[in-house]
C-alpha cells in the first residue's frame, strides 16, 4: 500500500495538480535548511553562548557576565530559561547543536500541523505543502536553524497555548504560555491580554506561576544569580542601534531625532490599541480570527514598539497569517503582503552597484514590514467599522463583516446577517 502512494500518477484535478507540485518542493526545501544550510551554520551563533552557559550552569560557574561592548551574540534568558535549556551541555557541543536543530526542526512541523487543524485543514489539502513550503522557504525558519535559536519550540508551545485556550483547558494553556514566558518573558507576556479579553482568568495562575516557579528553582543553583537583575536585565531593557529592527534601533542606527522617534512609536501603538478594540468590541465571538489576529497584533505591536526587535522573531506572526484563509482575514489584500514580504522573504537587498540605497533596503524593510502589517490591519478594520456605521449595522451586536463576506446568512432571514458566524473554508 504504502509502495502504490509512491507511483507516479497523473492529476485529475486542480488540487490534486498542486498537490503534486508543492509536496517535492515542501520536503525538499524541509530537507535542505536542515541537513544542509543549518548543519553548515553562519558566522552568527545563536547557539555557542546558550551552550556554554548550560555547561556553566551544570558545572556551578558564572553564567551572566557577558561582555556587552561587542556585538557578538550573547546569552540573555532569565535563570528559568536557563534551568529549562542547561540539559543541551549533557553531550558534546557538535552532537548538541545536531540535536537541537532537529528538535527544533520538528517543532516548527508540528507547529504547522497544529494550525492547520486551527482552520480545518487536513494533511491531504494542498494548504499543508503550501504552509510547510512556505514556512520553511522563509528568513524566520531558516536563520532560527542556521543560527540554531529556540524560536521553532517556542513557537510550538505558542500554538498549543492557542489551541488549548479555544478549548477553554485554561490551566494547560497557562502551562504552554507560561513556558515561553520563562524563555522569554518581554516577548510573550502581552500575549496574556488574550485570556484577560476573553475572561479565562485561570490561565494567569499557571502562566505566572511556571516562570516564578522555575525562578525560584534556578535561584539556589545559579552562582551568579543576582548578576541577573543586576547586569544582564539592564542591558535587555536598552535599545540597541545594530541587529534590531525595531524602530528605535534603526532610528538609533539612522540618527534619528529622539522626538521623532517617540511620535512614530506612540502613532503606531495608538493604531495598535484601536484595532485590538475594534476586534475585541464586533469578534471576539469569531475565536479563531479573534485569537490569532490579536496574537499576532500584539506580537508585531512588541517587535517594532518595544527596545528589541529581531527578524526571525517574525515566525510568531504564523498564525495570524494563516488567517489569510479565512473570508474576514484582514490580510486578504496586496498591500498587507508587501509589510510580509518585508519580514519573511529571505532575499538580500544589498547591492554592489547602489551600495547605500540596498544597504537602506536591506535594513529597513523589516522595520516597514512590521509598520505595514499594523497599519493595513487598523486600516482595513477601521473601514469596516466605518462602512458598518453608514449603513446601521452597529446595532445589536452585528458584524462588521459586509454581507458579501457571507452570502449563506444573507439567505436566512432569522439571522438577518448578525453575529453567527460562519466556518473557516476547508479543502
Amino acid at each position: 500500500m504504502f509502495l502504490r502512494q509512491l507511483e507516479p500518477r497523473t492529476a485529475r484535478t486542480t488540487a490534486e495538480v498542486l498537490n503534486f507540485a508543492l509536496w517535492p518542493f515542501a520536503v525538499l526545501t524541509v530537507l535542505n535548511r536542515v541537513f544542509i544550510k543549518a548543519v553548515n551554520g553562519y558566522i552568527t551563533d545563536d547557539f555557542r553562548p546558550v551552550y556554554n552557559a548550560s555547561l556553566a550552569f551544570l558545572n556551578h560557574k558564572a553564567i551572566y557576565n557577558a561582555n556587552f561592548d561587542s556585538t557578538d551574540p550573547h546569552y540573555l534568558y532569565p535563570p528559568s530559561g536557563t534551568l529549562l535549556i542547561s540539559p543541551l551541555a549533557i553531550v558534546d557541543p557538535e552532537k548538541s547543536r545536531w540535536l537541537f536543530i532537529l528538535v527544533n526542526a520538528a517543532a516548527i512541523i508540528l507547529a504547522g500541523y497544529l494550525l492547520l487543524r486551527l482552520f480545518n485543514y487536513s494533511i491531504s489539502s494542498v494548504a499543508a505543502p503550501a504552509l510547510l513550503l512556505a514556512m520553511f522557504a522563509s528568513e524566520t525558519v531558516t536563520n532560527t536553524l542556521v543560527f540554531t535559536n529556540i524560536n521553532g519550540c517556542l513557537l510550538l508551545a505558542m500554538v498549543v497555548f492557542i489551541h488549548l485556550i479555544l478549548q477553554r483547558k485554561d490551566l494547560w494553556a497557562g502551562v504552554a504560555l507560561g513556558l515561553t514566558i520563562a524563555v522569554k518573558g518581554p516577548l510573550f507576556a502581552p500575549l496574556l491580554l488574550i485570556p484577560l479579553m476573553r475572561g479565562q482568568w485561570k490561565v494567569f495562575i499557571t502562566s505566572l506561576g511556571v516562570p516564578v516557579v522555575l525562578n525560584l528553582l534556578a535561584w539556589p543553583l545559579i552562582v551568579d544569580y543576582k548578576q541577573f537583575w543586576s547586569h544582564t536585565l539592564p542591558y535587555l531593557v536598552e535599545s540597541r542601534d545594530y541587529f534590531n529592527s525595531a524602530i528605535v534601533g534603526n532610528a538609533g542606527y539612522y540618527g534619528v531625532a529622539g522626538w521623532l522617534t517617540w511620535l512614530i512609536r506612540i502613532t503606531l501603538g495608538v493604531l495598535v490599541l484601536i484595532t485590538l478594540w475594534l476586534l475585541y468590541r464586533y469578534y471576539r465571538e469569531d475565536e479563531v480570527f479573534f485569537i490569532c489576529t490579536t496574537s499576532g497584533l500584539l506580537i508585531a505591536g512588541v517587535l517594532l514598539l518595544g527596545s528589541l526587535g529581531q527578524m526571525y522573531y517574525s515566525m510568531f506572526l504564523f498564525p495570524m497569517l494563516m488567517t489569510v484563509v479565512q473570508r474576514n482575514s484582514l490580510l486578504r489584500n496586496w498591500p498587507a503582503w508587501v509589510a510580509i514580504f518585508g519580514f519573511m522573504s529571505y532575499d538580500k537587498w544589498l547591492s554592489d552597484r547602489w551600495q547605500s540605497i540596498g544597504r537602506s533596503l536591506d535594513y529597513l524593510r523589516v522595520t516597514f514590514g512590521w509598520g505595514l502589517l499594523l497599519i493595513v490591519a487598523f486600516c482595513v478594520i477601521g473601514d469596516r467599522y466605518l462602512a458598518a456605521k453608514r449603513e446601521g449595522r452597529l446595532r445589536d451586536g452585528q458584524t462588521l463583516d459586509p454581507a458579501w463576506m457571507h452570502p449563506e446568512l444573507e439567505a436566512d432571514p432569522a439571522t438577518n446577517g448578525r453575529t453567527r458566524i460562519p466556518e473557516p473554508v476547508t479543502t
